[in-house]
């Protein structure tokens, strides 16, 4: 019963056109450009984005889970020169109710480390350097990364804005008119000699190429992405073999800029995704195939709406995607051979100020296997609070 209240109470948020922009990018995204009136400039930081985040997910594909908590970074920042940025800190994620977190990397990493726990808090340093020049920026340490890469929802579970490690490892991003590009390198998981883990590390590319420019009435694009994840190492003593695994993504799309009194922007954008086990035993196939197309209303600046629709004739995984868009279960690893999924997502978002942002979101969707249907559903209310203060300028 609460899940058919729900789905009727979405569908008629639908049918009442209530509609918005993606909130995960005023939510979770930073800006990499470096600030050239902050040179000679000390400051602490604090970001923050506090949660309740519930999935409802009872099918064959995935179990359902709740993610209540937070996740803060405390950070000292300083730009001695124009092309030049660091930052220095600590990031926490704590967990309402948990008293103690297990060490792996929170990413889709095994429990290699399981039996090793922080109490408290799950605790890692914050260490970033950043070079800018004219159309490349430098990053090394910890990288701008999950809704910062702009990586497709097939490809990027939004989920992980709330509850993954920050990257780390090295990322190169080039801007001109008609392209924006982003390449990185997260490292997860380091050995020492004689380790008895793996090494895991993932590479990443987006290339956003833009037909006119973005600020045009009618915009026109295509994303190309990549993500490939490897597991190896010479150096662990356990011969586990290497995996190699990879997701690609070719689309295209268009925005159109309305800017009206209630619609603000419309878009559209199909995508051609790929699966590929260029090494090792993990999936139960070595290539797969789907096809995703999605449609966006924005209204008011607040208000959104976005569907989506996902085929995957025979096989499909994806990296850091979401469950339910895969024909593997995560509950009993069935390759149910098929998969088509429909949903859609109602989002509300209000910037209070710069750097304080709230949301909450709504979604559903309907999967259909070859021998089963199912509904899932998750709900989430979400406060960003990021102040920054001028400690002492030179």
């Amino acid at each position: 019963m609460r899940r058919l209240l729900f789905i009727i109470f979405a569908l008629v948020l639908v049918c009442h056109h209530v509609m918005a922009q993606d909130m995960w990018d005023d939510l979770a995204t930073s800006d990499y450009r470096i600030d050239t009136t902050d040179v000679k400039a000390l400051r602490v930081e604090v970001d923050n984005l506090s949660f309740f985040h519930n999935n409802e997910y009872g099918g064959k594909l995935s179990k359902g889970y709740s993610l209540p908590g937070l996740w803060i970074q405390p950070k000292l920042t300083y730009s001695p020169i124009k092309q030049i940025a660091l930052e220095v800190g600590l990031h926490a994620l704590i967990f309402n109710g948990a008293n103690k977190y297990p060490c792996y990397a929170y990413h889709d990493i095994g429990t290699w480390k399981g039996n090793q726990y922080q109490s408290g808090a799950h605790l890692l340093p914050w260490i970033r350097a950043k070079a800018q020049f004219k159309y490349l920026t430098v990053v090394l340490g910890n990288i701008f990364g999950g809704q910062n890469h702009q990586l497709i929802e097939p490809l990027f579970n939004p989920e992980l804005n709330l509850s993954q490690d920050p990257e780390m490892g090295a990322q190169l991003l080039w801007d001109r008119p008609n392209l924006h590009a982003d390449i990185w390198l997260n490292w997860q998981s380091y050995i020492f000699k004689m380790d008895t883990h793996q090494e895991a590390f993932t590479v990443g590319m987006n290339w956003m190429v833009y037909y006119n420019k973005p600020g045009s009435t009618v915009n026109w694009f295509s994303p190309i992405q990549l993500v490939v994840q490897h597991r190896g190492g010479e150096q662990n003593i356990e011969n586990k073999g290497v995996q190699t695994l990879s997701n690609v993504s070719l689309g295209v799309g268009m925005k159109w800029n309305a800017n009206r009194s209630a619609l603000k922007q419309l878009g559209a954008e199909l995508n051609m995704l790929a699966a590929y086990q260029q090494s090792g035993q993990l999936w139960p196939f070595k290539t797969g195939f789907a096809v995703h197309t999605g449609l966006h209303f924005n209204l008011w600046d607040h208000l959104g709406l976005k569907a989506s629709y996902l085929y995957a004739p025979k096989h499909f995984i994806s990296l850091y995607g979401n469950p339910l868009f895969n024909t593997v279960s995560q509950v009993d690893q069935t390759d149910y051979k098929g998969n088509n999924t429909l949903s859609a997502r109602v989002s509300y978002h209000y910037v209070i100020d710069k750097h304080y942002v709230l949301g909450a979101q709504a979604e559903v969707f309907r999967t259909w296997l070859p021998d089963n249907k199912e509904t899932s559903f998750n709900f989430g209310i979400y406060l960003r609070v990021n102040p920054s203060i001028l400690i002492k300028k030179w």
